[in-house]
């Protein structure tokens, strides 16, 4: 065994005792304030311990980018505390508060973790995207010293029923995927039992079919040596045919059981049973478990053949639980070594009592190992964490139509910015899932051109036929164009709203996607949210406003998602001045990196920056004419402000978000003929809104008793017999909670119910939410009716 052989077993020995002590801490040891299991997978761990050990100490570069599985995250925190990365502290709370996270986290997390994992299947597609991405940036001028990685993700064989992970297959051989590996820990067990016969042959086909190379590791240097013996090829013959459930089984057993069935099957033929003779029960067994992922030698040379770019799954045969007491049983993916199991392997691993957290015990040549670690190339620069300089605002103008809708506006102003020759303007990428032109991208993308590594020209500009669409591909294109499949928009965006970090150049994403297509996507949305990926979302159209498209097209819940989604700030704006002045503030809010203080203003945490998703409508609107004073562009942004101040004896404000703005100022007037001083609140941000009113709370309950948000100062001066009435095309939740801000009676307008198809009148009236129910909500309020729903 060569030098560098023998300090990656060393290591992998480590990295198996250190992740199995740290769960074995939080779960027998650790002071505990109840029952309920800590957890951790010591299983799943051990599966992949050998190939994670070989990938970070023998194959990785400090460019290369790795999304590990979930449940290796003791291996990955053991790794970087054996590097000296992070603190004991952290290992010692493991799944505690402040301790190492369950799963591996950009943002929880103080270990260098290249993309956050937990959702299964996510982690894995979101590799695929990361390397298209990084072919979009080398091949900009500004991003061609971007150093080429490799985007690699581990992933257990369970991961494989994940339905995304095939659909970014497609994307990526539709994209020509390059330099990315998928390694699978194909340990044959999952949470409930044993992976169905056949799934590995039925793996490599689809790979095959989408231009992957397949790599199978099956047997480890020790199986490959003992099928060179005479009688070997029928060991190697046993093990293929081999049930995946009985090969478990018989590991779980042991030596002695391994010695009995290979001699009921095998022992008639001589070489064969001088073969399994020659090895005590635990060599047998140390054999029989051999499998090529647990083989760190096998897999280091497995990753050093890799000579080419081309995307390559590596299907590594392992054991769940490899090399300890649990391994083999089909209940071992949360079950966890007794304290009677751990002391005996303690002692078998050569682990001092006393010494369990030293990062060296058992090692006999300490220093050496040291010096080793010293020159690992991918630890030579910790963090792997970039940051680039905000770039410059352009100035972004409201388009000048008398009448306009949301939708149309934002293809106006993306229109007028791809004229720009500013910086941010050039680190703009737009994808979209097959709705370029239905979500108004058209002027930008015929303006920037769709991106490919190699250039494609347009047939029919070529043939001279009439089309308002360029579909011109370029290496210099700022457009991605997606396939239906809205998971892959958001893990492209999770993907390319990470460039700052990951290669040091920022971009810009742009998503579109119809509005109630979002929920289709909406785990891929909240994963790049979590990773604190940076981009704008536009839904679009949204609400029943979509009329004559059905249910099927109508979205309810999105701005309630909106309100609830962490790290995505949302807007719905009524007007095409509103819109810009989002737009702008969005372009500094997704490079904004600052500490988490509130804004005492509006007790929003803005300097943190984060995501923007705005909810459009194609209804046009006749437009307010041009409102550009200070006030006005702060209210859009906190959330509201007012369009009609209420007058000192105001008995009734309609607030309203979005589309219906036409419809609550309709009714407003109509009102306001017979009722003084009605107030109609434009709210362009309910989740803004509500973001600053609960803040204020808290600090208010914390003892700042002068904190006030935003909706506070904007209601304080309203009479407390003044009564609310709010309309949205959504859900009405998003606005009812209004009347709980400073005690006002309050009847909430909305949608509850899926659509159908009519003109937006007949829609509008069937869900109550045009003006002559607005009237009569009016009417019940200020007449001391009972208060129940519209």
């Amino acid at each position: 065994m060569t030098d560098t052989a023998a300090y990656l077993k060393t290591i992998e020995q480590r990295l198996l005792w250190l992740s199995h002590w740290m769960i074995h801490n939080a779960n027998h040891l650790r002071p505990k304030t109840d029952e309920i299991k800590v957890g951790g997978h010591q299983a799943s761990s051990a599966s992949i311990v050998s190939i994670m050990t070989a990938l970070y100490f023998s194959a990785l570069r400090p460019e290369d980018r790795v999304a590990v599985k979930p449940h290796a995250a003791p291996v990955f925190h053991a790794m970087q505390y054996l590097m000296g990365n992070i603190p004991r502290e952290k290992l010692e709370n493991f799944r505690g508060y402040g301790g190492a996270q369950s799963y591996p986290s950009r943002t929880k997390d103080v270990d260098d973790v290249d993309f956050s994992t937990g959702s299964v299947g996510l982690g894995v597609a979101i590799t695929s995207f990361a390397a298209l991405v990084q072919d979009y940036l080398r091949a900009k001028s500004w991003g061609r010293d971007v150093p080429c990685g490799r985007m690699i993700a581990l992933l257990g064989d369970a991961e494989l029923d994940e339905g995304n992970i095939y659909e970014a297959l497609q994307e990526g051989w539709k994209n020509d995927l390059r330099n990315c590996w998928w390694i699978i820990d194909y340990n044959r067990q999952s949470l409930d039992g044993i992976v169905r016969e056949g799934l590995l042959e039925r793996v490599e086909k689809i790979f095959d079919a989408f231009g992957w190379d397949v790599i199978r590791v099956k047997f480890g240097h020790l199986q490959r040596a003992a099928f060179r013996e005479p009688g070997g090829e029928a060991l190697r013959g046993w093990i293929d045919a081999c049930p995946n459930a009985e090969y478990s089984a018989l590991t779980y057993m042991g030596g002695a059981v391994w010695r009995k069935r290979l001699m009921d099957d095998l022992g008639d033929q001589g070489d064969v049973s001088a073969l399994i003779a020659r090895r005590s029960d635990a060599e047998l067994a140390e054999l029989m478990e051999n499998l090529g992922g647990n083989c760190v030698q096998t897999m280091a040379e497995t990753f050093a053949a890799i000579d080419h770019d081309r995307p390559t799954c590596i299907l590594a045969y392992t054991i769940k639980g490899w090399a300890t007491p649990i391994a083999g049983h089909k209940d071992n993916h949360g079950g966890l070594m007794t304290k009677a199991q751990m002391a005996d392997w303690q002692a078998r691993m050569g682990v001092a009592e006393g010494a369990e957290w030293d990062r060296f015990a058992a090692v006999d040549d300490a220093d050496g190992l040291r010096a080793f670690l010293g020159q690992v190339p991918f630890f030579a620069r910790f963090p792997r964490r970039f940051a680039e300089e905000r770039l410059d605002l352009p100035q972004l103008n409201a388009p000048a139509d008398r009448e306009i809708s949301t939708q149309l506006a934002f293809g106006k102003i993306l229109g007028d910015l791809a004229r720009d020759t500013g910086a941010l303007a050039g680190r703009i990428v737009t994808t979209s899932p097959d709705v370029t032109g239905t979500t108004s991208l058209g002027a930008w993308v015929n303006r920037r051109r769709l991106f490919a590594r190699q250039a494609q020209p347009d047939a029919f500009i070529e043939h001279r036929i009439p089309s308002t669409a360029k579909w011109e591909f370029s290496p210099e294109g700022q457009h991605i164009e997606l396939g239906i499949a809205e998971m892959n928009l958001f893990l492209f965006l999770g993907a390319a709203g990470l460039a700052h970090s990951l290669w040091g150049r920022r971009l810009i994403p742009i998503g579109t996607v119809y509005d109630p297509f979002v929920h289709r996507g909406l785990d891929a949305l909240n994963y790049a949210c979590y990773q604190d990926a940076r981009f704008i979302l536009v839904g679009t159209p949204s609400g029943v406003t979509l009329a004559p498209e059905g249910g099927a097209h109508q979205s309810i819940g999105t701005p309630l998602t909106g309100m609830a989604q962490d790290g995505l700030a949302t807007f719905e704006p009524a007007f095409a001045d509103e819109l810009a002045e989002i737009l702008h503030w969005s372009f500094d809010y997704l490079q904004r990196d600052g500490e988490g203080d509130p804004d005492e203003r509006t007790w929003l945490r803005d300097e943190t920056g984060g995501s923007v998703y705005l909810r459009l409508s194609t209804r046009p609107l006749e437009q307010p004419g041009r409102r550009a004073s200070d006030r006005f562009r702060q209210g859009v942004i906190d959330g509201a402000y007012w369009l009609r101040e209420p007058g000192p004896n105001c008995s009734v404000v309609i607030a309203y978000q979005g589309a219906v703005a036409e419809e609550a100022i309709a009714a407003a007037g109509i009102a306001g003929e017979y009722r003084r001083d009605i107030g109609v609140l434009a709210v362009t941000s309910a989740d803004r809104l509500a973001a600053g009113w609960s803040a204020a709370q808290r600090a208010r309950a914390r003892g700042n008793a002068a904190a006030q948000s935003h909706i506070e100062r904007l209601l304080m001066p309203l009479p407390s017999s003044c009564s609310l009435v709010t309309v949205i095309d959504g859900h009405p939740a998003t606005l009812a909670w209004l009347g709980s801000v400073a005690g006002h009676r309050t009847l909430a307008h909305g949608v509850e119910h899926f659509g159908q198809t009519g003109t937006i009148q007949d829609l509008y009236q069937h869900f109550a939410i045009d003006r002559e129910s607005l009237l009569a909500s009016i009417s019940r309020l200020t007449e001391g009716c009972q208060i129940v729903g519209p």
